[in-house]
């Protein structure tokens, strides 16, 4: 018996959806930093770097890719302190 996730296109789901949250992020920071006349890494574009990371690294998992699964693990390090860092700071400013 075959489940749905043995699908390849399951799998190129979130693969590819992984790579469009990924890419995505530096198009809203282009966009937000163009609105602010000033560079800005939006809250959002960490949220976009946790979302699709993590759909990466799932995928580099299945794939048994540990060279991809490294670099995805260790960057989601890096977004969950940096949204940690936002939230400190919001918190301080209140």
């Amino acid at each position: 018996m075959t489940h749905w996730f043995d699908s390849p296109a399951y799998w190129y789901v979130i693969g590819f959806g992984g790579q469009i949250a990924f890419g995505s992020r530096f198009i809203v920071q282009w966009l937000v930093s163009e609105r602010k006349r000033r560079v800005v890494i939006p809250q959002s574009f960490w949220y976009l770097s946790l979302v699709g990371g993590i759909a990466l690294l799932v995928y580099a998992l299945h794939k048994k890719d540990p060279v991809f699964a490294v670099g995805q693990g260790l960057g989601l390090i890096v977004y969950v302190r940096n949204l940690m860092l936002h939230y400190g700071s919001e918190n301080a400013a209140t």
